[in-house]
């Protein structure tokens, strides 16, 4: 499973599989073989929206909203069986597809930083995890 954050005109960069990697103004693209997701932060979504891309001056935003399109359609093409194709918006009902799949590092119960994303869950992140797994390592 991989999870890119789209920049142009450099390629994709993979990120961690972690709530920390949304932000308003990243598209994401994750590939869990079975599901292909565009994801696009809010910022990004509103100027979708607001259709900025179809304007002259504006170019190098739908630049920014083909590459992952692009990318999407060239996995979706190669892959038997066909993956699921979701584009979805932050804080959108498709983005479910994505949350899913991130270790919850910000959660409704835990200190997470003002203005990041959080995922509703009660499962533990992958370093409290962790750290529970070596204090039991260590107990006498």
């Amino acid at each position: 499973m991989t999870l890119f954050i789209i920049y142009q005109p450099e390629p994709p960069l993979p990120v961690l599989l972690d709530v920390a990697s949304i932000t308003a103004d990243r598209i994401l693209l994750l590939d869990s073989f079975f599901s292909v997701v565009i994801f696009h932060g809010q910022t990004v979504a509103s100027w979708r929206k607001a259709e900025y891309h179809k304007q002259e001056e504006h170019a190098a935003f739908a630049q920014l909203l083909n590459g992952p399109q692009q990318d999407a359609a060239s996995i979706v093409k190669d892959r038997f069986p066909v993956p699921r194709l979701v584009d979805c918006d932050q804080r959108g009902s498709q983005a479910r597809f994505l949350l899913t799949k991130l270790n919850p590092s910000a959660t409704y119960n835990s200190n997470a930083p003002t203005g990041t994303d959080i995922i509703y869950t009660d499962d533990v992140s992958l370093q409290v995890f962790m750290d529970h797994l070596k204090k039991l390592a260590v107990q006498d």
